[in-house]
C-alpha cells in the first residue's frame, strides 16, 4: 500500500471533520500464544443484536493487529471518566505488558483480561474481519458480558479526552 498523501485535501477534510465525532473510548484486549496485548481505541460500535455482535477497526500497524489477524478473541472494554490514565497507557505510553499496570485488571474463564472497573466489558470470539484502506475491521461475536453500576464515559472529541454527563431521568425518558 502506498504511503497516505498527506497533502490531499479530501484526506484532510475528512481527518478534520472526524475529530467533531465524539466517541466513547475503549481498550481492546486480547491473549495469544501467552502474551496479553492492549490498545485505546474509539473505533467500536454495535454491529447487531441478533446475533449480538460488536465491531472493532484496528490499524495494521498496531501492536495487536497481528493476534487479531490470526483470529484471536478479544474484550471491548468501555471506559468510565474517571479511567482516563488508562487510555494513555493504551494509547501508545506504555508498551506490551505494561499497559496492564494502569487499571484494576482479571481475567474471565477463558482467560481473557478485561477491566473490573469499566462501565462494561465485552468478551467476543472473532467472527469475520475485512481490510479497508490502513485497518481491519473485525467482527465479534459477543460471549459474556459484565456491566459495571454507573454510566459516566470517557469520550475522545477534537483530539481530546472528555467527560459526557447522563441526562436527567425525565429526558432520558425521551431520548
Amino acid at each position: 500500500m502506498a504511503a497516505p498523501d498527506i497533502n490531499d485535501p479530501l484526506r484532510n477534510a475528512m481527518l478534520k471533520a472526524m475529530r467533531r465525532l465524539a466517541k466513547s473510548v475503549s481498550v481492546i484486549t486480547c491473549v495469544h500464544e501467552g502474551r496479553r496485548f492492549a490498545m485505546s481505541a474509539s473505533a467500536v460500535d454495535s454491529l447487531s443484536a441478533d446475533p449480538p455482535s460488536v465491531l472493532i477497526c484496528i490499524n495494521r500497524s498496531s501492536s495487536i493487529y497481528a493476534p487479531l489477524a490470526q483470529g484471536a478473541a478479544f474484550c471491548v472494554n468501555i471506559l468510565a471518566a474517571n479511567q482516563q490514565d488508562i487510555a494513555h497507557a493504551c494509547a501508545g505510553r506504555l508498551k506490551g505488558e505494561d499497559r496492564f499496570n494502569e487499571g484494576n485488571w482479571s481475567e474471565n474463564a477463558a482467560g481473557m483480561p478485561y477491566l473490573t472497573d469499566a462501565q462494561a466489558s465485552v468478551m467476543c470470539r472473532q467472527d469475520g474481519q475485512f481490510e479497508y484502506g490502513t485497518h481491519t475491521v473485525f467482527i465479534g461475536r459477543i460471549e459474556e458480558i459484565v456491566v459495571g453500576e454507573t454510566v459516566s464515559p470517557l469520550v475522545y472529541v477534537d483530539g481530546t479526552y472528555t467527560t459526557s454527563t447522563p441526562l436527567p431521568p425525565a429526558l432520558a425518558a425521551c431520548a
